[in-house]
């Protein structure tokens, strides 16, 4: 059954001579276990802190940019997105965490979940925090259109350049809880190992089901902190039991009418340098060295992800969640 659509924005053009020009980021490891997994804990304890009473006045932020990397850019993103938390993995090491991406690729396994969640064959997809868009080219196989939304913006420079070689691929620049779209112009969301998604994030999931059309789905990509080498070795580095802010995570996304899927992947790599190096931007570096000392031959180690699918009702009888259970 056709429709009419809106088409997403323009591509956003970033001439060479424009894009930011700042010195290297640091290249030092995060000192927390899983950058989006610390952020996520510590939304979780202020989001039953704010539940249980008045939050304590000195809640501190943990997601400052180095000094050394900070300049007129970020503060002119922060100014203008202040949910954005700069993120030291693929912020600090974006070169590394394209390896990441691709050892997830390389199973398939999300992917294909996601697109049983929510199949975007012909329809105009959002990929909500796309950092340097790897996943773009990936959505754009199938999609009508793909825009990539991000706050950081040297990420987004290197989104919008991969964009440019795209068909019907745009990139601009947004956050969560300010999405640069109008109401019901998307079919589909994607937001992977998303801080801003989470407890506490209603903002953004408010702004997210405001752009999405009648029937539009937001699919979100987390870690699964129960199964799997990488979630033992999350519980090894965490302050906090990662069961417990799992338990919290689900209730939360329950309590929003969310589908919840388990995939039981892996990350597999070409040699252990790769695998180490990975290690070291989502660990504190003496938990990634022990399990490397451990397991010296390996190039590879299993690896859990909970997606939830949660959607913008259809008008019509069937008011229920958007997202469907394929089950």
């Amino acid at each position: 059954m056709s429709r009419s659509r809106r088409r997403l924005p323009a591509p956003e053009k970033i001439p060479e001579r424009c894009r930011p020009q700042r010195p290297a980021r640091p290249r030092a490891a995060s000192g927390r276990a899983g950058h989006n997994v610390s952020v996520i804990a510590d939304l979780t304890k202020a989001a039953a802190l704010d539940r249980a009473g008045p939050a304590p006045a000195d809640r501190t932020r943990t997601d400052a940019a180095p000094a050394d990397r900070a300049d007129v850019s970020d503060a002119a993103a922060r100014a203008a997105f202040p949910d954005w938390r700069f993120a030291p993995n693929i912020g600090g090491r974006p070169d590394v965490y394209e390896i990441e991406n691709r050892a997830v690729d390389s199973g398939g396994h999300v992917l294909a979940a996601m697109r049983t969640l929510a199949p975007w064959d012909g329809l105009d997809l959002v990929d909500l925090g796309c950092g340097t868009g790897y996943w773009l080219a990936r959505y754009a196989e199938h999609a009508s259109t793909v825009l990539g939304i991000e706050p950081d913006p040297v990420l987004r420079a290197a989104a919008a350049e991969r964009a440019s070689d795209l068909p019907r691929t745009s990139v601009l620049a947004g956050s969560a809880e300010r999405l640069p779209l109008p109401s019901g112009s998307a079919d589909v969301v994607h937001a992977r190992f998303a801080y801003f998604l989470a407890p506490g994030g209603d903002a953004g999931l408010a702004e997210v089901l405001r752009v999405l059309r009648p029937g539009g789905s937001l699919v979100v990509v987390d870690n699964d902190y129960r199964w799997g080498q990488f979630a033992e070795l999350l519980a090894g580095a965490s302050a906090d039991p990662p069961q417990r802010t799992a338990a919290a995570i689900d209730a939360w996304w329950r309590e929003r009418g969310a589908i919840r899927r388990e995939v039981r992947s892996e990350l597999r790599f070409g040699n252990q340098a790769d695998l180490a190096a990975v290690l070291h931007i989502e660990l504190p570096g003496a938990v990634a060295a022990s399990w490397l000392a451990r397991n010296p031959a390996a190039a590879a180690l299993t690896y859990g992800y909970v997606l939830f699918a949660v959607g913008r009702a259809a008008p019509g009888p069937a008011s229920g969640k958007a997202a469907s259970d394929p089950r």
